[in-house]
C-alpha cells in the first residue's frame, strides 16, 4: 500500500459527506487484510469471522475517535482494533484467572492441526505452525511484517509498542520460524533426475 493510497483512505473517511458510504468503501479495502491478519491470530475461520464483523463494528462505532491523517493512521487504528479483539477472543477461549494468551499454544497448535487440510503443503504447514508457536508479541509482529507487509511504524500503532522493542520481536520471531522450517527435509521434494 503506497502513501498515497492510506493518504486517500484517511480523506475519504474523514471528508466524505456520506460517511456510511465511505465507510463501505473502507471495508472493501481491508477486509481480506483484516480478516487474515485476524485468521493468523485465533486460527479458527468461524472466530476470525466473528473479530472482523466486530472490528468493523468497533470503528464504525468510534469512528469519532479516529484523529489520525497520516500516513497509515487509518491502517494502524483498524489494526489496533483488530488485534485487541483477537486477544480478547483467545482470552475469552481460557476463562482462568491467570492465564495469558501465550499459555494457549498447545489448544491453538491442535486447532491449527484440525483446520489444516491434508493435501496442504508440508512447508506452509510448518510455517503455520512455527508462527502459532512463538510468544504474542512476536507472532504479532512477523504477522503485520512478513505476512502484511506493515513498516515497523504501524505495527508500532497498531501494538503500542515501540518500532526498536518490534524490531527485537521481529528479529527473533524471523529466527525461531526459520530454524522450524529449517527442519524440512528438502530431497522428499526433489525430482530424480534424468
Amino acid at each position: 500500500m503506497t502513501h498515497e493510497d492510506c493518504k486517500s483512505d484517511t480523506i475519504i473517511l474523514l471528508r466524505s459527506a456520506n460517511p456510511a458510504a465511505a465507510f463501505d468503501e473502507i471495508i472493501d479495502r481491508y477486509n481480506e487484510r483484516l480478516y487474515w491478519h485476524i485468521r493468523r491470530i485465533v486460527v479458527l475461520h468461524e472466530e476470525a469471522e466473528d473479530v472482523l464483523q466486530d472490528t468493523f463494528v468497533a470503528a464504525y462505532t468510534n469512528i469519532g475517535n479516529f484523529r489520525g491523517e497520516n500516513e497509515g493512521s487509518l491502517v494502524g487504528w483498524l489494526y489496533k482494533i483488530a488485534t485487541n479483539l483477537s486477544i480478547k477472543a483467545l482470552k475469552r477461549r481460557k476463562r482462568g484467572i491467570f492465564t495469558s494468551v501465550d499459555s494457549l499454544r498447545g489448544e491453538l497448535m491442535s486447532r491449527l492441526d484440525n483446520e489444516l487440510s491434508p493435501s496442504a503443503d508440508e512447508i506452509a504447514v510448518r510455517l503455520q505452525r512455527a508462527v502459532t508457536a512463538l510468544p504474542m508479541k512476536q507472532k504479532l509482529v512477523f504477522n503485520m511484517r512478513y505476512f502484511d507487509e506493515m513498516p515497523f511504524e504501524q505495527i508500532a500503532q497498531a501494538t503500542g509498542q515501540s518500532v526498536s522493542a518490534l524490531k527485537t520481536n521481529y528479529h527473533y520471531a524471523v529466527a525461531k520460524v526459520k530454524q522450524e522450517v529449517a527442519t524440512i527435509k528438502y530431497n522428499e521434494y526433489e525430482t530424480d533426475a534424468i
